[in-house]
């Protein structure tokens, strides 16, 4: 039985992505015996998919330099909604496959990219995009790691002006930063097996994170035979929009395109364009908001409480905080600092009651998590900032005593 959310989700993203929506698609039955698929054959869309032809903008540091973004496009080819398989778990130690069922037969959404892309991090740039468009539009939570998003990409390399090389595939890559090192070690390694006089074989391939390579699965040299056929369980899918919709027809029995486009979210791209107008902030900074989960809600949490403008406080927590979290492979969600603690900390040094310097220390204490306070930790340390003149000159005059007899 088709799912009506899964047909929902795919038509919002494939909206979301500037596709065509075909307001007729079809199913397909894809045959094959594998130990993960227990019926022997996929539920698929190999004829015509529910969208079509679409774009998706993405954009990446140049040079590793966040005030040097670049802008890119790559081409959609289609989004086809599928059958999900089951999942083997291959333990090394026992020398045996396990197969978790689990999420056989659940909806899945397939979005088929064109190659537009050259290297891992232009790949990994794409697929972050996607995700948060994904996330934007509650398509799907997206945790790669949780399998909610998984990546198959199609890799080969040729000198330009020539005709793409054969392509290897490495399945089910579960990390953006995965990603990116796959892509760019296959690049490599298919490079260096043509400059030694090799071939390369069209194969599916795997990414040993630990390894940090890819490795065989299995060939693909013999072409495999799916006999596609219609799915006879499944009548062609058909939507509709304002104009198509007949009067007498039950709404809640079809999937109106036009409704569903009236109701998008506003997408990354929209939020970024609005946090720098409303803050005031650097175009690259409204990406690397986006790009951690929760930071910009916590970026404005801590502008509501401070005194601090936007552009100082974006400065403290994308080159302070965020290094903390980097350093220890943490979300600003598990972060012990809370927008409470760093709007307090930053208003105490907007009223210039202590350095910058002293900032870094009071950030460093609350890290640990101790539950002392900003203020606290500041007298407990003695890092307040002396405004007494004459408190400053007896100081001072005290230092020079000191030195009289050197």
């Amino acid at each position: 039985v088709l799912n009506r959310r899964c047909v929902e989700a795919a038509v919002m993203t494939g909206l979301a992505l500037n596709c065509s929506i075909n307001k007729k698609s079809l199913f397909d039955r894809k045959h094959y015996f594998y130990a993960d698929l227990p019926a022997g054959y996929q539920i698929t869309q190999q004829r015509v998919p529910i969208a079509v032809n679409g774009s998706l903008s993405y954009s990446l540091c140049k040079d590793n330099k966040m005030s040097q973004m670049v802008t890119k496009t790559v081409r959609i080819k289609q989004i086809q909604l599928e059958q999900d398989s089951g999942k083997s778990l291959h333990d090394d130690t026992r020398n045996q496959t396990l197969v978790d069922l689990n999420r056989a037969g659940v909806g899945l959404m397939e979005v088929v990219m064109e190659p537009d892309m050259c290297c891992g991090e232009e790949a990994a740039a794409a697929v972050r995009e996607l995700q948060l468009i994904l996330q934007t539009l509650g398509s799907s939570q997206a945790v790669m790691a949780e399998g909610q998003l998984r990546v198959d990409a199609n890799v080969s390399v040729h000198h330009p002006g020539e005709p793409y090389g054969v392509r290897t595939e490495v399945k089910n890559i579960n990390s953006i930063r995965f990603l990116a090192k796959a892509v760019d070690y296959e690049i490599q390694r298919q490079i260096e097996e043509l400059e030694n006089g090799g071939t390369i074989l069209n194969e599916t391939r795997a990414f040993d994170s630990k390894l940090g390579c890819t490795v065989p699965m299995r060939d693909k040299e013999g072409k495999q035979d799916y006999r596609f056929m219609p799915e006879p369980n499944l009548p062609p899918l058909i939507l509709y929009d304002a104009k198509s919709l007949p009067a007498n027809m039950n709404h809640q029995q079809v999937v109106n395109i036009d409704w569903i486009n009236e109701r998008l979210p506003d997408l990354p791209s929209v939020k970024r364009a609005k946090l720098v107008e409303r803050y005031g902030i650097l175009p690259e900074h409204s990406f690397a908001l986006l790009n951690e989960d929760g930071l910009t809600e916590f970026f404005e949490n801590v502008v509501k409480q401070t005194r601090m403008k936007p552009k100082k406080v974006i400065g403290w927590i994308l080159n302070v905080l965020l290094s903390y979290l980097k350093q220890h492979s943490l979300t600003v969600k598990e972060s012990p600092v809370s927008s409470v603690l760093m709007a307090d900390l930053l208003n105490l040094l907007e009223k210039k009651e202590i350095s910058s310097t002293a900032a870094k220390q009071v950030l460093a204490e609350l890290w640990k998590g101790e539950g002392k306070t900003p203020l606290e930790i500041v007298k407990e340390k003695k890092l307040e900032l002396i405004q007494d003149q004459e408190e400053l000159e007896q100081i001072c005059q005290a230092v020079i005593d000191g030195q009289e007899n050197e």
